[in-house]
């Protein structure tokens, strides 16, 4: 894992023949069942992981709660997960042609969702593959006042952020 994916690209596993996976959908969303407690003055998101089998054979895939690790702000820290209002991909048997998709909620300070890393390994049929690395970001933040204007343009969130609309306006064109 040289350099992380921005949050929408597909990776194959070499290991696994068709085999690819992608994280996206980063978004800020309220959880379906309710706020956890411990996220209280936290600001929610959304991600999605999608495994996708476009191979001659099915694969065996579990994503559970230890295989994705999310990571916020320029120091990395650990957001919160809310086990309970995301779904997991449990020993789920993806035939040819088809996906599976694991929904992520999560939360952390708002000021630190401008940058949003996204670490998940698979487990195909019982064997571990590679860690893959995602990043991206969800532009809730406001520039403080102690920056000059223009200043953020080179951080990485925007870097993405603008990554990811010239990709949208050429698949418009």
């Amino acid at each position: 894992m040289d350099e992380p994916n921005v949050v929408g690209d597909w990776q194959e596993y070499d290991e696994h023949a068709g085999l690819r996976v992608r994280v996206h959908g980063l978004e800020a969303a309220e959880p379906p069942r309710g706020r956890d407690d411990a996220a209280e003055g936290l600001t929610y998101f959304r991600l999605r992981v999608v495994v996708e089998n476009r191979g001659p054979e099915r694969f065996g895939i579990h994503l559970e709660d230890g295989q994705i690790d999310v990571r916020i702000g320029p120091d990395g820290e650990s957001a919160f997960i809310d086990w309970r209002n995301s779904q997991f991909i449990e020993g789920f048997d993806v035939y040819p042609l088809r996906r599976a998709t694991a929904v992520l909620y999560a939360a952390g300070p708002e000021a630190a969702l401008g940058q949003v890393d996204v670490q998940i390994q698979l487990r195909v049929d019982d064997e571990w593959a590679e860690r893959r690395l995602w990043t991206g970001g969800l532009g809730l933040t406001v520039q403080p006042a102690h920056v000059p204007a223009g200043a953020g343009r080179d951080c990485l969130a925007h870097q993405v952020s603008n990554f990811l609309r010239d990709q949208a306006e050429e698949g418009t064109a």
